[in-house]
């Protein structure tokens, strides 16, 4: 085992390449991390989606921007490595976390395809507050038990992988968090995500919908997995759909999952979601 004691202080130094992998949070500034403040006030080149340089143009005023459109996480993460390794100190901005469905993963493809040795450039990761997180906030406490984030984008994944993803985690039984649910060009995918999801679980089992968490158009909506497809129209690429387990009931318009399967709350009974429709 390689240890690596001790908390990394973050120290921009002109002249020597720096990466610094940076996660926006849901977008709310309040919600923006110091520390990803300080990476993006002190380096030289921001880049990222366009959308998400636009949100901080406030505090980059005086840096280089690359912004491009989504679908060019790899030629960004490759211009990103390109100034780094010329000695540039860049910022590459995720919304949320940078290491959950973000650009870390592009970015360090990148190093590793260059021969980086792992120390020049340095390399930090910023964390940021997660889709999932912001959305859970907002819900209630809709993850109070083990978890998954499953993309419905199959623009890198093939969705037959993605469809044995839902399986799993329909037979596990775990709260299920959806990203990248519905977009122009993907409009079944969140259909099939439900039909294997109620092929386990109650019509019953409810759905939370939280498009723009923490922006000046958020809303939130509650309902079931029954009648999500009847909401299918409102969802899109800035919506993170929530879908409880068996345990998960809803309470004064609040998505809940109690701590454990044991944790028998005193809700009334017409409150709580029904179990699996089979045992696992």
């Amino acid at each position: 085992c390689r240890s690596q004691n001790g908390r990394r202080r973050m120290s921009i130094q002109p002249g020597k390449g720096q990466l610094f992998l940076v996660g926006l949070g849901p977008g709310a500034r309040d919600l923006m991390s110091p520390m990803a403040v300080e990476a993006l006030s002190s380096c030289e080149v921001v880049i990222g989606y366009s959308g998400y340089v636009d949100q901080i143009r406030d505090i980059t005023q005086s840096k280089e921007i690359v912004a491009m459109d989504l679908g060019e996480e790899m030629q960004r993460a490759a211009k990103a490595v390109e100034l780094a390794f010329a000695g540039k100190s860049v910022a590459v901005v995720s919304s949320g976390d940078a290491g959950i469905f973000g650009m870390a993963a592009p970015v360090f493809q990148q190093l590793a395809s260059a021969g980086w040795n792992g120390k020049d450039p340095h390399v930090e990761v910023v964390p940021g507050i997660s889709a999932l997180q912001s959305a859970a906030a907002l819900l209630g406490s809709p993850l109070m038990q083990d978890f998954c984030a499953i993309s419905l984008s199959d623009l890198m994944t093939p969705w037959e992988a993605i469809r044995k993803r839902l399986e799993a985690a329909a037979l596990g039984d775990f709260v299920v968090v959806l990203y990248n649910p519905r977009s122009r060009k993907r409009q079944r995918h969140i259909a099939e995500a439900r039909e294997i999801l109620l092929a386990v679980r109650g019509e019953d089992t409810p759905v939370g919908l939280v498009r723009n968490a923490y922006r000046p158009d958020q809303d939130i909506s509650l309902t079931t997995l029954g009648e999500l497809e009847g909401c299918f129209e409102d969802v899109d690429m800035f919506t993170t759909v929530v879908i409880g387990n068996s345990t998960t009931y809803v309470a004064g318009n609040r998505m809940i999952t109690p701590r454990g399967y044991h944790d028998v709350t005193n809700a009334d009974e017409s409150t709580k979601a029904p179990y699996l429709k089979r045992s696992l």
